[in-house]
């Protein structure tokens, strides 16, 4: 038989259920207020927009906090991990062979671990790559082409001055121009925040492909605002060094190979062994398309910018880094082993990637080094072709899959294979080398010069670098603080010194 509630144990029940529900409807209330104050961000904002294109990042602080906030976190060069981190890390002092097989290119001069978004500008002003110019230019070693992917000021120049005169330019012309830092408008159209690439040649390259970015699904768009610059490209040299995607045939490495073989491409002839070699730069988005997350459909966003909550508000967070940073909000949302699992899992990737291609950095730069004593030793052009065309194929490969941002773990088995075919090759160069060398009456083993130091191997390859580095210190201190002086007097950005 059912037991009835008393009298005061039923109001009880009753003013505690009404409780609960209004305070429900007040969460309720809440969640909704916050999301329409999101969502009236776009209609009432307090720093309207009227142009596509707006350089200073800090113009959108106040109407996105949360975003801006998290963006500036980029900063940030503390964290760590096993094989890399956000600090920056002497890449070449690592693994000096490295400096022998970019001999005759300014990479053997200084390349460096990335550090963050907003280090981007000064990161690339200090580096020695970029030579000593003055303020007229002298001295400048790369194109203003380099500027590209270096933030919103740059597609508003490429609109202000033409797309060919902005390639066209010197490195040095656009030093008083890009001044704010990869941000808000790289990536977004300012008026009504829709991603979207600020790049023309991303499009240029879909387009050639037979595509239409501007038909991409969200999910791809948060993907493609970082291809537009985490990819491989190429100067056309003979058109004003004019930026271009060779994704003509498709997104492998095969492919990229195939497309610059059809032109005769080349970035530099090797100044030891002769051969003409390409450079990658950094193929993230393809490599990541070989991976299995690329091919499940997950976007890079999901990744290196998990989404976030803040009382009732769920944004990006824009604090763009290794996902190992937050395995709670990126790998675990869809893995449910532990954060030590995953982590370890993620090590292990690595490991066998970057320990393999410490091995192959060494046998590439004998390769190099015993085609230049066959050369030394009398060897013609045509015994030497194959030896060439084997150290091409295998420094491309070795490139492709180091220059990547990621790639021992967006798709290590696909970087392994490129890293086992680029040994395979190195080890066919060394024993053509060898045999032409014995054809012109050298006994024995080609013997190798010690590059066991970054200081030997540049010194090996005739780098002055006390010369070098005195050069861009003075070029620091004069140079960049007047370029620094000339855009604030412009309004070419607002807060941050360089």
């Amino acid at each position: 038989m059912a037991k009835h509630l008393k009298n005061w144990q039923g109001w009880i029940l009753f003013l505690g259920s009404l409780a609960v529900v209004f305070l429900l409807g007040l969460l309720c209330s809440s969640l909704l207020e916050r999301r329409a104050e999101v969502a009236s961000v776009f209609n009432n904002r307090r720093t309207p927009m009227t142009d596509s294109i707006v350089a200073q990042n800090e113009k959108f602080a106040q109407d996105f906090p949360l975003e801006y906030e998290t963006w500036a976190m980029t900063e940030d060069t503390t964290f760590e991990s096993k094989w890399n981190g956000s600090q920056e890390r002497d890449v070449l002092e690592d693994n000096p062979a490295i400096v022998i097989n970019w001999a005759g290119y300014a990479f053997s001069r200084e390349y460096n671990t990335p550090r963050g978004h907003r280090h981007c500008n000064e990161d690339l002003r200090k580096i020695l790559r970029t030579g000593n110019p003055g303020i007229d230019g002298a001295g400048d070693l790369q194109p203003g082409t380099c500027w590209t992917c270096k933030g919103p000021d740059v597609p508003r120049l490429m609109r202000e001055k033409g797309l060919e005169n902005f390639y066209g330019a010197k490195w040095s012309d656009w030093g008083a121009e890009v001044m704010n830092s990869i941000g808000c408008s790289d990536c977004h159209d300012a008026r009504t925040m829709e991603l979207k690439p600020a790049r023309p040649a991303l499009y240029e390259a879909w387009a050639r492909a037979g595509k239409d970015v501007r038909k991409a699904s969200h999910q791809e768009m948060r993907s493609l605002v970082c291809a537009q610059c985490h990819t491989e490209y190429y100067f056309e040299k003979e058109n004003h060094q004019y930026l271009k995607f060779p994704q003509d045939r498709g997104l492998t490495c095969e492919d990229a190979e195939a497309y610059y073989d059809s032109l005769g491409f080349y970035d530099y002839v090797h100044p030891l062994s002769k051969a003409k070699i390409l450079k990658a730069q950094h193929p993230g988005y393809e490599i990541f398309k070989q991976g299995i997350h690329g091919k499940r459909g997950l976007s890079c966003a999901d990744c290196h910018m998990p989404y976030m909550q803040k009382g009732g508000i769920k944004y990006t967070d824009h604090h763009i880094m290794s996902p190992l940073a937050n395995i709670d909000r990126t790998c675990q949302t869809c893995h449910r082993e532990t954060e030590k699992t995953l982590r370890k899992n993620v090590e292990e990737f690595e490991d066998k990637v970057f320990l393999y291609a410490k091995k192959l950095d060494v046998e590439l730069a004998n390769a190099h080094l015993m085609a230049e004593f066959a050369w030394k030793h009398g060897a013609r052009e045509d015994e030497m072709k194959r030896c060439l065309d084997d150290i091409r194929k295998s420094q491309w490969r070795w490139d492709y899959g180091m220059a990547s941002h990621g790639a021992a773990f967006h798709a290590p088995e696909e970087v392994l294979r490129l890293l086992g075919d680029a040994m395979m090759y190195a080890k066919d160069a060394q024993l053509e080398a060898q045999k032409v060398a014995g054809v012109h009456g050298w006994k024995g083993a080609i013997p190798l010069p010690d590059i066991s130091t970054k200081a030997k191997a540049q010194k090996y390859i005739g780098l002055d670098m006390p010369k070098l580095q005195a050069d861009k210190k003075a070029f620091l201190g004069t140079v960049v603080p007047q370029w620094i002086e000339k855009a604030k007097k412009n309004g070419r950005f607002i807060t941050r010194p360089m």
